[in-house]
């Protein structure tokens, strides 16, 4: 049992709209996973002639498909807008590796997680930097499977815009080669969730700061000395931000104090 002799102190870090995000898109690319499996590889007893007595099962089974496509795209969507409007551990720049700080997180946690070279964990509030680079690989992921699935939905679909999917199906080699690139992004989606609970429960364990807990409440355990570094950080941005508004407001007095003076 891995003991804390470090004072912890609750911070909460993952807001409302993050977690509804993360629980929508789970649920959606699961049953994703499962509807387009069967959609793949029909079941034998689904090909037989006894199958017509379930009525048109296939077509129900596609209608969940998009359905639940359209909810993920849809969420997705918010989560960007999240990305701009949330906390610090929602933002974008959390999600692209552009500082040197993050670049070492990563490479620490390799260390970590895939080398095993050092037993020691690395202790972020939000996610660890190699996590947020995966999750951004996601997003991306996310992104080629809704295009490559609008695109084959664009033959049947009767909405607008449907038309300029069809034209990117034909232009990127074909329905049948977008078939295969959704196909075979399905699998990358299944081996992500796979190596993604293995780590959220692994590191769950080993830096015992709630890790598994905090996408459900929000609130993780923080170490207190990267606790106060947290607030000293926030409380720089507050100031940085104050003087902005500071700024705006002389900027705009300035502006009336001209206008004033012209007229």
């Amino acid at each position: 049992m891995i003991e804390k002799k470090v004072p912890l102190r609750e911070i909460y870090v993952w807001q409302l709209p993050v977690r509804i995000f993360h629980w929508v898109n789970a649920g959606c690319i699961f049953f994703l996973i499962i509807t387009g499996l069967l959609i793949a590889y029909p079941p034998a007893i689904l090909q037989s002639e006894g199958a017509q007595q379930l009525g048109y099962w296939f077509a129900y089974l596609r209608f969940t498909h998009y359905t639940l496509g359209v909810i993920l795209i849809v969420n997705f969507l918010v989560r960007i807008y999240w990305m701009f409007a949330g906390n610090k551990f929602a933002r974008w720049n959390n999600y692209i590796p552009l500082t040197k700080k993050q670049w070492r997180g990563i490479y620490e946690t390799l260390k970590v997680d895939i080398f095993l070279l050092s037993p020691k964990p690395i202790y972020d509030i939000g996610h660890n930097s190699l996590a947020a680079v995966t999750y951004g690989g996601l997003f991306m992921m996310l992104i080629v499977q809704a295009i490559t699935g609008l695109c084959l939905w664009s033959p049947t679909a009767e909405v607008v815009g449907a038309e300029s999917f069809e034209s990117l199906a034909f232009s990127l080699g074909g329905l049948m080669v977008v078939k295969q690139i959704h196909y075979y992004m399905m699998w990358m989606f299944i081996l992500f969730m796979i190596i993604h609970i293995y780590l959220v429960f692994y590191h769950d364990y080993i830096e015992r700061t709630g890790i598994a807990s905090s996408i459900i409440g929000g609130w993780k355990f923080i170490e207190e000395p990267v606790a106060k570094e947290y607030e000293q950080e926030l409380a720089k941005e507050n100031i940085i931000t104050q003087e902005k508004e500071i700024i705006k407001e002389l900027e705009k007095e300035a502006k009336k104090e001209e206008k004033t003076q012209s007229s």
